[in-house]
């Protein structure tokens, strides 16, 4: 992973954050430097996995997703193939759209949209309960988002 970044390269992190369709030279505009350096170290961040893809964020409600679940779920089992097989099936499930391992009480945790409760049922009776070594799975519903996985801090504006 990417470890020799200055403070231009976190500025242009901070800017394609927040808006990823800006043009090379909008870019380098906004950092202060030419468009070809510019290009060059955004080539290299995305050569090194730094900067991973570039996403539309999604309106949940207006596709239709009123119901935001946080479901823990603990499993009978620890050996290793059991755990791919369950990560390969959560994995499957589209309604699942971050999945964690976690420490403490639960052993997974899993972010689930639906359109409604009576969905949401339905998803945890006919396929999260049915996922493979699931001893207990406990949900929690969002009642309201106040912040989401919109953005990572980026060093260079946190120092």
């Amino acid at each position: 992973m990417q470890t020799d970044l200055d403070e231009i390269d976190y500025r242009l992190l901070e800017e394609l954050q927040r808006n990823a369709r800006l043009t090379t030279g909008e870019l380098a505009q906004r950092v202060g430097i030419s468009q070809s350096p510019c290009w060059r170290r955004i080539r290299r961040m995305e050569e090194s996995g730094l900067i991973s893809g570039y996403h539309a964020r999604l309106d949940r409600r207006g596709l239709g997703y009123g119901v935001v679940a946080f479901v823990s779920i603990s499993v009978d089992f620890q050996n290793e193939a059991r755990s791919v097989e369950f990560a390969e099936a959560v994995r499957a499930i589209p309604e699942v759209v971050m999945f964690h391992g976690i420490a403490g009480a639960a052993d997974f945790l899993l972010m689930v949209v639906a359109r409604d409760l009576d969905s949401y049922s339905e998803l945890l009776q006919r396929k999260l309960h049915r996922l493979p070594g699931v001893r207990q799975a406990h949900t929690s519903f969002s009642l309201q988002e106040f912040k989401g996985l919109d953005e990572l801090p980026i060093p260079a504006a946190t120092r």
